[in-house]
């Protein structure tokens, strides 16, 4: 706006200059519209560019002087088309810098300028000098609410960039979590079992190779499933995954348990329903999570999974041992029991662990479902 209005004041002051000619007093005449374009060129563009909380004063006496040089200059020039463009420069500039109401103001005086003509010619020019003012300011004001709503869009525009950036970070975030809890709870689960079978097949290897051999091929089918268990973590990052029924993958978790040393009995109650990949895989996890920790920290002499599909609506899963129990409380256990308790939120459950030193450990888990 700035630069248009400037473009304008010198096509008007050029303007003047070609009328200028045909006045009593030229020169009087163009040396106060230099002032007046001057003025409307470098001070308007002073007070732009202005602190606007410290401008009032300036910009009310710049309007105001403008105004009465204005007059001066339309008054020397012969109310030439020059002296009014130049008047309507300012009205334009007032409805920039003033307050709506001050360059309401300032458009309903600048038709004034006709006062000293005869009373038909006045009218008629006055009528028609306000009506181009009147245009002015709405066109001005129309242009100006238009850069405005173009800032307000840019800084809108580059909000939403800011939310996305974020909203990025969170699912990469979110995504690294559930990673991290599928390789503790999948392939940690595995690996445990791999450990311990080793470890007793070492045992009796001396004594009993048979028996070692025995061992060795289910610590290697746990090695295999190992393996599988990578393989569906990675194509579950590159789409959705297929998965066994809830009760045969915990049937398989079960006899995982018992063939590594700890005879764990699967207990289903109420009526079967198939339930939702996301629901089925938290269970799962969370069996696993309980079924590892059983083995490695418990010392349990056996284990059991209970699995209850309620009529509320909720699936329920425990997993109890008869073990010497946790040795802090359940807030401090580890990363597993915290990747339980995010997936079961995450779907609208609830994880309870009760624990007792020398009475094991009973892990609850109720998802909708």
């Amino acid at each position: 706006m700035t630069r248009a209005l400037a473009v304008l004041t010198c096509g008007a002051f050029v303007t003047l200059l070609a009328e200028a000619t045909a006045v009593h007093s030229p020169l009087t005449a163009i040396s106060l519209a230099a002032v007046y374009s001057a003025l409307a060129v470098l001070g308007y563009g002073r007070l732009v560019r202005a602190d606007p909380s410290r401008r009032g004063p300036a910009v009310a006496g710049y309007v105001l002087g403008q105004l009465v040089l204005g007059y001066l200059v339309f008054g020397a020039a012969g109310a030439g088309v020059g002296a009014t463009l130049l008047l309507l420069v300012l009205v334009s500039q007032s409805v920039l810098l003033l307050p709506l109401p001050a360059a309401v103001l300032v458009t309903a005086v600048v038709p004034l300028v006709h006062l000293g003509m005869g009373w038909g010619d006045g009218l008629r020019s006055g009528l028609g000098t306000l009506a181009a003012a009147a245009f002015t300011a709405v066109v001005t004001e129309l242009l100006q609410r238009e850069q405005r709503a173009r800032a307000e869009l840019a800084g809108a525009n580059a909000r939403l960039r800011g939310y996305a950036a974020q909203a990025e970070e969170l699912a990469t975030t979110q995504e690294r979590n559930r990673v991290a809890r599928d390789i503790h709870d999948g392939l940690g689960h595995h690996l445990t079992v791999v450990q311990m079978q080793v470890q007793a097949a070492r045992a009796v290897l001396p004594s009993d190779p048979a028996q070692a051999d025995a061992v060795l091929e289910r610590a290697q089918e746990q090695a295999t499933e190992a393996l599988a268990e990578v393989r569906r973590s990675v194509a579950a990052l590159r789409g959705p995954r297929t998965a066994r029924p809830l009760g045969e993958a915990l049937a398989a978790l079960a006899a995982d348990t018992t063939a590594a040393g700890v005879p764990t009995d699967l207990e289903v109650t109420g009526a079967v329903r198939p339930v939702p990949p996301e629901t089925a895989e938290a269970l799962v996890r969370a069996a696993q999570e309980g079924l590892t920790n059983v083995r490695k920290h418990a010392a349990a002499g056996s284990a059991r999974l209970v699995l209850a599909y309620g009529e509320d609506g909720t699936v329920r899963l425990e997993v109890c041992d008869d073990g010497r129990g946790m040795a802090g409380t359940p807030e401090s256990a580890g990363f597993g029991l915290l990747g339980v308790r995010e997936r079961a939120s995450r779907l609208g459950g609830s994880v309870d662990v009760v624990s007792r030193p020398g009475a094991g450990t009973t892990v609850r888990v109720a998802v909708p479902g």
